[in-house]
């Protein structure tokens, strides 16, 4: 038996990308996986796919910034399964552009996907993972985080928070609860649907060119959860070899 196998994983941001790549993942090599995404059509077909293949998967409409949809993924979890054993913050939108531009909705949406939709997640977990006494949370974050770039400040500034509020968190968890923060580097996902016309271009060559898959991040966190209760894996970078 692998160290995920039987546990109840929950993620946010799974109808694609680095989220549905998770689900895939940790439902093959045993876990019981809660979807939680805004496209409920992906959703569907998602745990489908997964039940087809053997696995169990439940799924509910997740929109993060709305703080009971997290609690609703939370008890779905509880009601399905028994339990949570962690819940993977994946969720994320990276509408990018230059400050000049002053697209100041844009920042807004990006505080409330990425930084306030982790805190809802905590908001509705925590309580759980006390009660049950053990719990995993794993928060996506981004290597934008790490080397700071022009057109991606306030994108960098909500993926750092998270990083800041994950420390600080595992630090109040105790010996009981573990808390990882991943920070994927250029990944071939649906990143760059919505960032301005101007930076799209460029950030879309660059995927083509060095983009890894969102499998390898999906690696990344299932060997975060498989591991003892003892051990908390903190952090982990995953980037392309070629990225600068």
């Amino acid at each position: 038996m692998s160290g995920i196998e039987g546990k109840v994983v929950a993620i946010t941001g799974a109808g694609s990308g680095i989220g549905e790549a998770t689900a895939l993942l940790l439902a093959e090599r045993g876990a019981k996986v809660v979807l939680g995404a805004r496209r409920t059509e992906r959703l569907q077909d998602l745990a489908g796919r997964i039940e087809k293949s053997g696995g169990q998967a439940a799924w509910i409409r997740t929109d993060v910034t709305v703080r009971q949809d997290l609690v609703s993924l939370v008890e779905l979890a509880r009601s399905r399964f028994g339990r949570i054993d962690a819940l993977v913050s994946n969720a994320g939108i990276g509408p990018i552009s230059p400050l000049d531009d002053l697209r100041v909705e844009d920042w807004e949406n990006m505080i409330d996907v990425n930084f306030k939709g982790v805190l809802y997640g905590i908001a509705a977990a925590l309580p759980v993972f006390r009660e049950q006494g053990s719990g995993h949370f794993v928060n996506v974050v981004s290597t934008a985080g790490l080397r700071i770039v022009p057109t991606q400040a306030v994108y960098a500034a909500t993926k750092n928070a998270v990083r800041t509020l994950s420390e600080g968190l595992r630090q109040e968890a105790g010996d009981s609860l573990r808390v990882t923060v991943v920070s994927p580097g250029v990944t071939r996902t649906e990143f760059s649907d919505h960032i301005a016309p101007e930076v799209r271009d460029r950030l879309t060559s660059s995927m083509g060119d060095i983009g890894i898959p969102p499998e390898s991040i999906a690696h990344a966190i299932a060997f975060a959860v498989e591991q003892p209760a003892h051990v908390d894996v903190g952090d982990i970078v995953v980037r392309p070899t070629a990225q600068g």
